[in-house]
């Protein structure tokens, strides 16, 4: 019965380091949840110690209010060679196939290059000039495009101007594009 009485006791003290335990734990989970609870608020009301710091400074610089001019650069990407007109040079196939063209070869006494235009003239607008480049639109989208770049009817962007109150851009094809 001594044994008996012993076991008993043993598992009544198991029992209580157990609940004091959970207590502990459950006491500390609380404190973890009430101070993140509290941590945003401090953070909020204490934003000079959390903010970004900007560091005044007295040594600013006013810029000329001169007005805005013209762009007349032309960047040598942009330019069209004259000599390309007259050069007709047939496209290279850039997925080898393992087919052979037929162009250039000899058909009814003469040596013929087939000249294949895109399917339609790709059209596109003029949304907005900023910064020397220029938001356009066409039927798959909206692009940025600078002096130079490709524009979506092959030719390149030769300038960017303002006729009239009006931006424009000139295409390396001498096409004008006018903002709506």
């Amino acid at each position: 019965m001594a044994e008996f009485d012993d076991e008993r006791i043993a598992s009544l003290k198991q029992r209580r380091k157990a609940a004091t335990l959970d207590r502990f734990l459950t006491f500390a989970g609380l404190a973890l949840a009430g101070a993140s609870a509290f941590f945003p608020w401090y953070v909020f009301f204490n934003a000079d110690k959390f903010g970004i710091n900007v560091a005044s400074s007295s040594d600013s610089r006013e810029l000329p209010d001169w007005p805005a001019r013209n762009v007349f650069s032309v960047s040598p990407l942009a330019m069209a060679n004259k000599n390309e007109a007259t050069k007709k040079v047939p496209p290279v196939d850039q997925l080898t196939t393992a087919t052979v063209s037929n162009l250039g070869k000899e058909r009814d006494g003469g040596a013929m290059l087939e000249d294949q235009p895109f399917p339609g003239k790709s059209s596109f607008r003029l949304l907005h000039v900023s910064n020397g480049r220029a938001l356009i639109e066409d039927p798959s989208g909206m692009y940025v495009v600078r002096i130079g770049s490709v524009l979506p009817d092959e030719s390149r962007l030769a300038t960017i101007e303002q006729r009239d109150g009006k931006w424009v851009i000139i295409t390396s094809r001498g096409e004008i594009y006018k903002n709506n």
